[in-house]
């Protein structure tokens, strides 16, 4: 820098410096000023002006130069009295002396912010060197991995194959023994999955429908179409092993499942080896001829049903006494529940059986020829949970048949050997025999409460059916029968109620004749009279649940499936 430019600097400073003292002076002869006075927005000053007080220590390091003796020659100002001489090159500073002044407001730029770019100031660092090559190493590591794990695929690839082709010769060169084939067809997968096979092989043979719904799924099937005759014949059931010399001893439709149809027999005489007592369950949907379950036990079945509320479950009474029960689910043909042969329960024939109570609570109620009544749960058949003796002034009745009116559980009718029919109670202080209902004159074969459900209460009407060749029309409120149909020719073994018509029941007699009355039409002939061609006795008959249909069995095992027109049926 030119001498010349630095004096001019130099006496610049000093100019100001005598001005700032001037103006110092002239503040110092002025009254004090207010404790706070406003300052104007508007009056702003330079950083210069500010700090051209603090002293300029070049001037002291130049202090023996031409230029400082040229500012002293010029006038600069001389220490106050007060100043602390400071030594720094022999050179004294003044402190400047303090006093109140205005407030003023500074205005203060902000900095300028420039940014470079990190290439532009260094090259690149270490640790991106060494993440580089992290990267580059478990990259190969990858790589190196997949190609292992493709080779050890194709290893097992060719090991499966050898070991399929290994296997296929196997298998062509592999026959079973006899003893290997007996082991595999006495399996109980092979069994269950031949069952259930077999039934469906039958019903495709026989059907063009949906051969694959089984009975433990949802859903209930229409019944057939109406026949334009009266009373016509649909499917005759039996079967050369199971019904073949057996009588039919009951009969019961599925509540759930309308079209299986449970049908009970007794004993085969001339089949020692076969069970004695049988139970099959026929399909009326399907037009095989096979039963769709087959069950058996050690004694002749007298009575069975369908558990109401259970539809999978069958009980059954025995000519031994014994209760017994299978489970359509089981895949077994045996019982899978027995009651003892002992004096807690019954000893004598059951021909009495049926399911009475709600969803929530119901029981078995079973009556032995001795009297015997037992009351047992569904869960368990090795104790019955109540029992009671059917007596009449002190004399065993000996029950052939039994009957509940709809939603009764306590009051119940009876039908005995004498031919007289007791109204009977299980519970309460009237429990036994209550009151005596005379008027056949032969063993009681068949008892029906009226169960359908109409515009008017029937309830307390039943009829009976005996061996002296009678039906007689009862109310349960009189001892003597309201009216007696006599136009039998020959032994009546069973009568029912139709469940939809109040007026409508049917009977079967001995010389295979099906009637079908409307006492509301006539009582002194029945409205439609049919006879079987085999002229067999008919012992057992069963209403569908429409009431469009009459279920029939005979003494030779015969099922008659008749299905009745409209106009007859409502």
């Amino acid at each position: 820098m030119a001498d010349s430019d630095v004096k001019a600097k130099l006496e610049a400073k000093k100019k100001r410096l005598e001005e700032l003292k001037k103006a110092r002076l002239s503040r110092n002869k002025q009254p004090a000023p207010a404790a706070v006075q406003e300052v104007p927005v508007t009056q702003h000053i330079s950083v210069d002006s500010l700090i051209s007080d603090i002293p300029d220590p070049r001037a002291a390091n130049n202090a023996n130069s031409p230029v400082n003796d040229n500012k002293e020659a010029a006038g600069a100002v001389s220490p106050q009295p007060n100043a602390v001489p400071v030594n720094n090159n022999n050179v004294r500073y003044r402190l400047p002396k303090l006093s109140k002044g205005k407030v003023k407001n500074v205005d203060i730029q902000p900095a300028e912010h420039i940014e470079y770019p990190k290439c532009t100031q260094t090259e690149e660092s270490h640790l991106q060197q060494l993440i580089k090559e992290q990267e580059e190493r478990l990259r190969k590591e990858e790589e190196e991995k997949k190609k292992k794990e493709e080779e050890l695929e194709k290893e097992n690839d060719t090991a499966i194959d050898d070991n399929k082709e290994k296997e296929e010769e196997e298998v062509v060169l592999q026959e079973l023994s006899d003893e290997q084939k007996q082991q595999i067809m006495a399996s109980q997968d092979f069994r269950s999955f031949f069952d259930s096979a077999s039934r469906i092989v039958e019903k495709a043979l026989c059907e063009e429908i949906d051969v694959g719904f089984l009975y433990s799924g949802e859903g209930l099937l229409e019944s057939g179409d109406n026949a334009d005759e009266l009373l016509r014949l649909n499917r005759v059931f039996e079967d050369e092993r199971w019904t073949r010399n057996r009588s039919v001893t009951s009969f019961d439709v599925n509540s759930k499942y309308p079209e299986l149809v449970l049908v009970s027999y007794n004993n085969n005489e001339e089949a020692p080896n076969e069970p004695e007592g049988v139970v099959l369950v026929w399909n009326k949907k399907f037009s095989k001829t096979s039963p769709e379950y087959i069950f058996h036990c050690q004694s002749s079945v007298m009575s069975a049903c369908f558990a109401r509320f259970q539809p999978h479950l069958i009980l059954g009474g025995t000519y031994s006494g014994q209760i017994v029960a299978w489970d359509m689910r089981a895949g077994k043909r045996t019982p899978i529940q027995r009651s003892p042969l002992s004096a807690s329960a019954h000893t004598h024939p059951v021909y009495c059986l049926q399911v009475v109570g709600t969803q929530n609570a119901h029981n078995l109620i079973s009556i032995a020829t001795d009297g015997k009544l037992c009351s047992w749960s569904l869960d368990m058949l090795s104790q019955p949970q109540d029992t009671l003796e059917l007596q009449q002034k002190t004399k065993t009745v000996a029950v052939t048949t039994m009957s509940f009116a709809l939603g009764e559980v306590n009051s119940f009718l009876v039908g005995s050997e004498e031919g007289t029919l007791y109204s009977s109670s299980r519970h309460g202080n009237k429990a036994g025999i209550n009151e005596a209902f005379e008027g056949h004159h032969g063993p009681v074969t068949g008892l029906d409460y009226n169960k359908a459900v109409g515009q008017g209460d029937f309830s307390h009407l039943f009829i009976s059916s005996s061996t002296d060749w009678t039906i007689k029309l009862w109310n349960n409120k009189l001892s003597k029968p309201l009216y007696s149909f006599e136009n039998a020719n020959d032994y009546l073994f069973d009568v029912k109620w139709s469940p939809i018509h109040p007026a409508v029941f049917a009977s079967a007699d001995a010389m295979g004749k099906v009637d079908i009355w409307n006492i509301n039409t006539d009582t002194e002939v029945p409205v439609v009279s049919l006879q079987t061609n085999t002229r067999t006795a008919l012992n057992r008959l069963q209403w569908s649940n429409n009431g469009r249909e009459i279920h029939i069995g005979d003494c030779d095992g015969k099922v008659y499936v008749y299905e009745l027109k409209e106009k007859l049926a409502m």
